[in-house]
């Protein structure tokens, strides 16, 4: 008997950008962002830029009739005020590369690399913790949905593997998702140049 499973396009999706977010999660942890309050600050830096840039997804219309939670996956505001806590300005930045009019296929793929981001978080939170932070100071970004990490993450999933997108789109959800590793690896080149 052969049996075929046939993968899903989160799946796919995970397949075709895993060396890109493996040697960013390399990338990440050779810094040593939890050596110290210094170095967790630096890392914080580059994920408010990161946090910053995506935050037009959680206005995207199209991604809200999607996503009925769109605004309560939000993480701008919780990383602003880690942020503040460890007594760090906001960086003045330039002009987010997405806006809230991106295209569905393109911004799921951003938020694919958001959202994912969420399960990773759980190990960094723990290290957090090492620096006395937690998700009422200074790790709050990295804090766990009420529901779960994984139960929020399966509602994303869910929600993309079921859009019915043609090759184009398929393309441009692989798109997306490259280019938001792209854009936290440049915020890593500015904060550890």
């Amino acid at each position: 008997m052969n049996i075929t499973m046939e993968r899903t396009r989160t799946q796919d999706l995970k397949a075709r950008t895993h060396s890109t977010h493996d040697q960013l999660d390399q990338r990440i942890m050779a810094n040593q962002p939890f050596a110290s309050r210094d170095n967790y600050a630096r890392f914080l830096d580059a994920q408010y830029r990161f946090l910053r840039d995506a935050d037009a997804l959680y206005d995207n219309p199209e991604l809200a009739k999607l996503f009925p939670d769109l605004a309560e996956r939000r993480r701008y505001h919780s990383i602003a005020a880690d942020m503040g806590d460890l007594g760090r300005p906001l960086p003045h930045l330039a002009e987010a590369p997405i806006s809230g009019a991106l295209d569905v296929a393109s911004a799921m793929g951003w938020l694919y690399v958001v959202e994912g981001s969420k399960l990773g978080a759980a190990i960094l939170y723990k290290l957090a913790g090492k620096l006395g932070l937690d998700e009422a100071f200074g790790a709050r970004h990295l804090a766990g949905h009420p529901d779960g990490r994984a139960r929020h993450w399966r509602a994303f999933t869910s929600a993309l593997d079921g859009l019915a997108l043609d090759d184009e789109a398929e393309s441009r959800v692989t798109a997306g998702a490259v280019a938001a590793f792209a854009c936290m690896n440049g915020h890593l080149d500015r904060v550890y140049a």
